[in-house]
């Protein structure tokens, strides 16, 4: 019985090399074209997948260029016919919305740094030091995860009220300057780090504020940037809070501010659009920029070692 080696060399005693060689061309060929088909089909599933997804921010953005005349008709428009930048200025104008945006920028970021500060060193104690309870102060802490900020924000307006700090940058701030979920993530991320590091670090005579400075910071701007972009979007997007501790529109927030743009009038909408549209601009940016951090950050502490 003949070998598979000697029934391949057989066939191909039927064919001369430029025949084998075409062959190999036109193989070759083939399997190229497939393979750009098949990538041709999945960036082409993936834009009608991005646009489906995208339909909203798209139709939102349209609507606010879109002359109060042609939203209010019997016909869909999609598209605007007369474009024109004149909701964005009446939205700017109506209310005082950069304002409004400065004072959600003061909140967010003092928010974002207040968060990254005491989880930092939260995480650092439940993750280097040695102390009594540890294991169980920490369940208690995911415990509270697992409460909804619904059930606790009539308690925290009393205890802010009676403290007399209604209506100012502080009771915004205050209550959400740590948080479960942070202290969690940059635990997770130091686990990952062997505890011989602190100990020789200790060794060396480095206390543990410098420990952090000098050597965990620098070690965890991945787990800081994720920490910092969940943190401001989520700031930057608190809309229950500040409703109940502010009166005045010197201290409104984007999200309350926004509100004020809606009446009876016809041209509300469109107007409110522009205004969503202003005020997704700079959360957009932060998540553009840092999405990469995010992602980074998010899955760097899932794995040890």
């Amino acid at each position: 019985m003949a070998s598979i080696n000697d029934t391949v060399a057989l066939r191909q005693e039927d064919y001369s090399p430029e025949e084998i060689a075409r062959l190999h061309v036109q193989m070759n060929a083939r399997a190229l074209k497939k393979r750009r088909i098949r990538k041709g089909a999945l960036v082409a599933a993936n834009v009608l997948v991005g646009l489906f997804m995208l339909f909203p921010l798209l139709y939102a953005v349209s609507v606010s260029i879109m002359p109060s005349d042609e939203l209010f008709t019997m016909e869909m428009n999609l598209i605007p016919q007369s474009p024109t930048l004149g909701n964005y200025v009446r939205a700017l104008t109506q209310v005082p919305l950069a304002r409004f945006i400065l004072n959600s920028f003061l909140v967010a970021g003092c928010i974002t740094l207040g968060q990254i500060l005491t989880c930092s060193l939260a995480a650092f104690a439940f993750a280097f030091l040695d102390f009594k309870g540890k294991n169980v102060l920490f369940m208690l802490v995911m415990a509270t995860m697992m409460v909804p900020g619904e059930a606790t924000i009539i308690s925290n307006y009393l205890t802010v009220s009676s403290m007399g700090i209604l209506d100012t940058y502080i009771v915004l701030i205050l209550p959400s300057l740590t948080s479960a979920m942070g202290i969690f993530l940059f635990r997770q991320f130091y686990m990952t780090f062997p505890m011989s590091l602190y100990e020789s670090a200790k060794l060396d005579g480095c206390g543990n504020l410098r420990f952090i400075v000098k050597i965990l910071i620098p070690l965890t701007k991945s787990a800081i940037g994720a920490m910092a972009v969940y943190t401001f979007i989520n700031a930057w997007n608190m809309y229950m809070w500040p409703l109940l501790v502010t009166g005045s529109e010197d201290m409104r927030t984007v999200q309350i501010g926004i509100s004020m743009l809606n009446s009876v009038d016809a041209q509300s909408i469109t107007l409110m659009m522009a205004g969503v549209v202003i005020i997704m601009v700079p959360s957009m940016v932060i998540f553009i920029v840092g999405q990469k951090q995010l992602i980074r950050g998010m899955f760097s502490g899932a794995v040890k070692g």
